[in-house]
């Protein structure tokens, strides 16, 4: 039997947000060779219940869907014409319905802000939601229009310390994330420049140059398990920086067109699981950021 192609799932609104990701996962769906799958949530079906597109009878909030849909699967098409295109209308609120179709999906691709009263927020509360529960890889397509568009030629990745379980034996460094970029790299034919950010705190953590130097371990121990998997070699940029993780991510983010982070999913917890540093770059980064998931 053949492997299931899982699509690139995007959520879509009708805002100018919503058709940025759109473009962003035409584009990943058209790299990768998958189809693109679009969904629009409306708890209108839910409390109303489902009646044909064909019905005279159809309200105005699903027209209103529909439309939406039809505009997204149109300009979709016209940007990749080879891509197979699916359409749905989720019942539900767009946080949900999202994590949900994400379950079958190789990754979702949402905007950086939806309609409404909350649409001047930094993230919108359906981006950071499904950035922080979902099982698969998340972009948040956000910042300057030359680094959406891919124009700078880099994927970046952030390397943090390993975290050792109790007892158990130490983890792969940012496995998911590191293969995650490299293949986007890969499709995109640019540099992969991987980021490991630390700072000197006295004399308990060794010397700075212990510190650079094991910080550069890290770096080869992540990208070595990945680069042996890759298809096609990718050049590859090694950057130990001495400050915060979080100005070291957001000042790479300036020159990449897309920033790539881990994020652990603990079992047994439910509730939001980012960490400042991720929160830090989903909010500010100026390039779409690839929230991965680890574990």
């Amino acid at each position: 039997m053949g492997t299931v192609e899982l699509p690139v799932l995007v959520g879509v609104d009708g805002s100018d947000a919503a058709f940025d990701a759109l473009d962003w996962a035409a584009d990943m769906a058209t790299r990768r060779g998958l189809p693109l799958r679009i969904v629009h949530a409306s708890l209108w079906e839910r409390y109303e219940g489902y009646i044909p597109s064909t019905s005279p009878d159809r309200p105005a909030e699903r027209i209103r869907s529909e439309t939406v849909l039809a505009m997204a699967a149109e300009r979709a098409g016209r940007r990749a014409s080879a891509l197979k295109v699916m359409t749905d209308v989720a019942p539900d609120d767009p946080a949900t319905a999202l994590l949900r179709a994400g379950q079958s999906a190789d990754a979702v691709v949402v905007g950086s802000r939806g309609r409404g009263e909350f649409a001047s927020l930094l993230l919108g509360s359906v981006g950071l939601g499904i950035a922080a529960r979902a099982h698969c890889p998340v972009v948040v397509v956000r910042g300057r229009p030359e680094n959406v568009r891919g124009r700078m030629g880099r994927v970046t990745v952030g390397i943090a310390e390993r975290e050792r379980p109790a007892g158990g034996p130490e983890p792969a460094c940012g496995a998911a994330a590191t293969a995650f970029a490299l293949r986007e790299a890969r499709l995109r034919g640019c540099e992969l420049e991987a980021v490991h950010a630390w700072r000197y705190a006295g004399e308990e953590h060794g010397t700075p140059e212990e510190r650079a130097r094991r910080a550069g371990e890290l770096l080869e121990e992540a990208l070595g398990g990945a680069s042996a998997a890759a298809l096609a070699p990718v050049p590859v940029a090694h950057r130990v920086v001495e400050a915060s993780p979080r100005k070291a991510l957001l000042d790479a983010s300036a020159h990449s067109d897309l920033l790539v982070v881990g994020a652990r999913r603990r079992q047994g917890h439910f509730g939001m699981q980012l960490g400042l540093v991720n929160h830090a770059v989903l909010h500010h980064a100026q390039c779409p950021v690839a929230v991965v998931p680890q574990g």
